[in-house]
């Protein structure tokens, strides 16, 4: 059911309700020791303004067009207004950043306006991500600037229409306030546009929720968010049961390392950089969740980051993500320790997180490739070689695996040539071609949806054709062995490999034009996204790689905590 009045929306704000609250109402920055959230409400705003929003959220969550054209709308959704049903409240949790425990964190800029039950019969929480300060704040002022919100809400949803769990987005307001910005934390602050997202999500509970109250010795603290944790989100697992024991616990534990396998699987498979992998930025449901310093691969360099601040490390490339996904469930499962009260179990998943994370990969590979399970030692060598020839040379990845479906598998016996792979060829980088483009330029390219103009021969060094031949030659051969036919192929690349991702300079596009007061890139974008897998006819400009002028622009390939 779709409802006209926001009135109408019915809250179960369970999470207010069930867990231990902080005792003290003000909202000033401090400790909170003995409670999962504090109560607080949004800061009113001056001038709010809906500039776009999702409409499969909108009806996920049981509200009609007409609801959202109205002026209340944005009032709510910007942090102005509140409804009679709502319970707002900040979250309180640690987490361990950039390896190093943090200790309290919390939701220092969003707030939870409450819990909706939503036509589907299923509770999920909105929350608004810049909507004031919060005890959890710390120095912070807890607003978002419209750099920031635009990227969110943008990358919230396309990742959802890739196949990647993730938080979703509802809403991007304007709040009509100047934010105090300093981007790169480099001694230039300036004032920025405000701006509110609500994101929307079964659970907010991270790693670092559970971390936070193990650290303090607070066990019951510890025990009751476990508990309502397995309640709501994991019912199943407690078949016969009054209560959760250690065996429930574990089992929770267990079902959190394989999500978070295959959302990192995910990550890898759409050329995903998170940034930012500290374990409060980890989702109990392993839904990828707190769009800051994010990325995406342009071309294959597994050391990549996005985040300025881990430039000197790389901690968070997109080659770590695996194993810091790994790092994290440690932490976590020394968390649940004091509940579990014997380490061995939870040593177990540990152990076998790599063969997890393993076969949920050699499955991703396959059909990427459109090979079928890689379950072969000779299969997962394929792949492997082929990431390694990807980052011999700059190669953008999402190009080259969706016009690896367009290159026809020979017939057995059959030598390959160069010539064979032309339709790989605009996956290569050329710096010496477009080098004159500029912003505008491409700004009018996707306005016009006019293709790329990239290179008819690109400079790619001939010993790099080589291995590419030879590699695609073991390709085809594994191709013909394969149950798959060559439609069959096609078709299950397809699925695999988008032709369409949120990349860096297309959001800087987006937001290049918000701050101008032109939000319909915004709008086009979030529409192209909605069909990442589809061809989309006149819009093949918004599939085109990086172009120079890109290459070092701050917001294109630099990108910090408060991006």
């Amino acid at each position: 059911m779709q409802h006209d009045d926001l009135n109408q929306l019915t809250f179960n704000n369970r999470f207010v309700r069930e867990l231990p609250a902080d005792p003290q109402a003000m909202n000033l920055t401090r400790p909170v020791h003995g409670a999962c959230f504090s109560r607080v409400m949004p800061t009113a705003t001056s001038a709010p303004q809906l500039i776009a929003y999702a409409t499969e959220v909108a009806d996920l969550i049981g509200v009609s067009e007409a609801a959202v054209r109205s002026g209340h709308f944005a009032q709510v959704f910007a942090g102005s207004a509140t409804l009679d049903a709502m319970d707002p409240f900040a979250m309180t949790y640690g987490g361990h950043q950039f390896g190093t425990w943090a200790g309290q964190l919390g939701d220092g800029r969003a707030i939870n306006l409450g819990e909706v039950v939503c036509p589907d019969g299923k509770v999920r929480t909105l929350q608004l991500k810049g909507a004031g300060p919060t005890p959890y704040s710390r120095t912070a002022d807890g607003r978002a600037v419209l750099r920031s919100s635009v990227r969110e809400f943008l990358c919230s949803e396309a990742m959802f229409h890739l196949g990647v769990s993730t938080t979703r987005a509802l809403s991007l307001c304007l709040t009509g306030d100047a934010v105090m910005r300093d981007m790169f934390y480099d001694g230039h602050p300036g004032d920025e546009p405000g701006a509110v997202v609500c994101r929307v999500s079964e659970s907010f509970v991270r790693f670092g929720s559970f971390e936070l109250p193990a650290s303090r010795g607070e066990v019951e603290v510890l025990r009751e968010l476990a508990d309502r944790t397995i309640e709501w989100h994991f019912p199943h697992l407690m078949q016969g049961k009054s209560q959760p024991d250690a065996s429930t616990y574990v089992a929770m534990f267990h079902e959190v390392a394989d999500s978070t396998a295959t959302m990192i699987v995910d990550w890898m498979r759409v050329g995903f950089v998170h940034g930012v992998m500290n374990t409060d930025n980890m989702s109990i449901l392993g839904q990828t969740i707190d769009y800051g310093p994010y990325g995406w691969l342009e071309d294959f360099n597994p050391a990549w980051t996005p985040n300025t601040t881990d430039a000197g490390r790389a901690r968070y490339a997109y080659g770590e993500q695996p194993k810091i996904g790994l790092w994290n469930l440690i932490k976590l499962g020394n968390a649940l320790v004091p509940l579990v009260e014997d380490v061995d179990p939870l040593s177990k998943i540990v152990e076998g997180y790599q063969d997890l994370y393993s076969a949920k990969w050699r499955v991703m590979m396959g059909d990427k490739l459109g090979l079928g399970v890689l379950d072969d030692e000779a299969g997962t060598e394929l792949a492997q070689d082929l990431l390694a020839l990807l980052s011999e040379v700059e190669t953008d990845m999402t190009i080259f695996f969706r016009q690896l479906a367009r290159v026809p598998i020979p017939a057995e016996g059959t030598a390959s040539t160069w010539s064979d792979l032309k339709p790989l060829l605009e996956a290569f980088y050329d710096p010496s071609q477009g080098a004159d483009e500029t912003s505008q330029d491409s700004m009018e390219r996707l306005a016009g949806g006019i293709d790329h103009p990239g290179p008819a021969t690109p400079s790619v060094p001939e010993a790099h054709r080589t291995n590419l031949i030879a590699w695609f030659q073991r390709y085809a051969q594994s191709a013909r062995a394969s149950s798959l036919t060559e439609e069959e192929r096609v078709q299950t690349m397809d699925a695999a490999n988008p032709k369409y991702v949120l990349r860096n300079y297309l959001a800087q596009l987006a937001i290049d034009k918000s701050a101008e007061g032109d939000h319909s890139l915004v709008q086009e974008l979030l529409e192209v996204l909605r069909r990442p897998y589809d061809e989309q006819p006149n819009r093949q400009a918004f599939a085109a790689k990086r172009p120079e002028w890109a290459r070092h622009r701050p917001g294109c390939s630099m990108l910090s905590c408060s991006s």
